[in-house]
């Protein structure tokens, strides 16, 4: 199990102020947090860090140990953070970020407070194709991908997820189920999907779009399509239905198309992607960024 350092920095600031309201209103988190990060950290541990009474907080040997362990390599983490941050805000530099549709809006306070942080680093936009995210990335076209996981791809690592999204079913308005109120995985043996022109990878793929059910019986795929416009087109036709999370039934609302909870999918987890072999240290700052509440 992982601490991330936010919640070492929560341990060394509650170490320090020895109140649980006191550290949630230094570090601008809420109680519960502070609490949820020190039982976590116990828990790896194997024993309390704090002996807590209705009126006191202190550290116990353990937490007094950990304490003067981590709290030398914190600062150094932190310096070395300062140092590379004060390099690239002093040099400036170019980031290019690809976003799918309203999911720049979705990372849009992401965004802005690595822009704050960088102020004189450009920040170019470009969109990605949901039928093939990741070319861009591979051929060098940009820096950072956000995409939806999980992405196994040799050559690419993720950082962490930026949020989730719930997954909803696209189809015609005319469709037989466009007056249901929701459907089920189950559902998805009786239907017609589309299929891509581009190579998406089937772990991918399959967050939206499965090729079978929970029981086993094969989803059919249709017409071909190779990019998301198509995706809407083919769609409002009746040719066939797609998936989709949530957020494209508020930015894409046709009046031809019906957008249709799945109550039993999985939600869609987000997150910045980069080719493994760029060093570009923006690229590591925006995904760090998105760990910050």
């Amino acid at each position: 199990m992982s601490i991330e350092l936010r919640d070492i920095e929560i341990f060394l600031t509650l170490a320090e102020e020895l109140h649980f309201g006191r550290t949630a209103e230094r570090l601008h988190v809420t109680p519960s947090r502070v609490s949820n990060a020190i039982k976590k950290q116990e828990r790896r541990i194997g024993a309390p860090l704090f002996e807590r009474t209705s009126r006191t907080v202190r550290l116990t040997p353990a937490g007094e140990q950990l304490s003067q362990a981590l709290r030398p390599a914190y600062r150094q983490i932190l310096a070395g953070i300062e140092e590379v941050s004060a390099s690239v805000r002093g040099s400036g530099g170019m980031l290019t970020l690809g976003t799918m549709g309203p999911q720049s809006w979705m990372i849009r306070d992401i965004v802005a407070r690595f822009q704050t942080r960088h102020p004189t680093v450009r920040l170019v936009h470009s969109e990605l194709n949901p039928v093939d995210p990741l070319t861009p990335l591979r051929s060098g076209e940009i820096d950072v991908a956000h995409v939806w996981l999980p992405v196994h791809e040799p050559g690419i690592t993720v950082g962490p997820v930026t949020h989730t999204s719930p997954i909803v079913l696209i189809m015609a308005a005319t469709h037989p189920y466009a007056d249901r109120e929701s459907v089920c995985l189950e559902d998805y043996g009786e239907l017609t999907f589309l299929a891509h022109r581009s190579p998406v990878p089937s772990s991918m793929e399959e967050v939206f779009q499965p090729f079978h059910t929970p029981s086993g019986r094969r989803i059919a795929r249709g017409p071909k399509v190779a990019n998301w416009d198509d995706q809407l087109k083919v769609v409002s036709s009746g040719q066939a239905v797609a998936a989709a999370v949530a957020e494209a039934a508020r930015f894409y609302p046709w009046p031809n198309l019906a957008y249709l909870p799945v109550r039993d999918a999985a939600p869609c987890r987000w997150a910045f992607a980069w080719r493994t072999d760029n060093h570009n240290p923006l690229t590591r700052a925006l995904a760090e960024t998105a760990t910050e509440e």
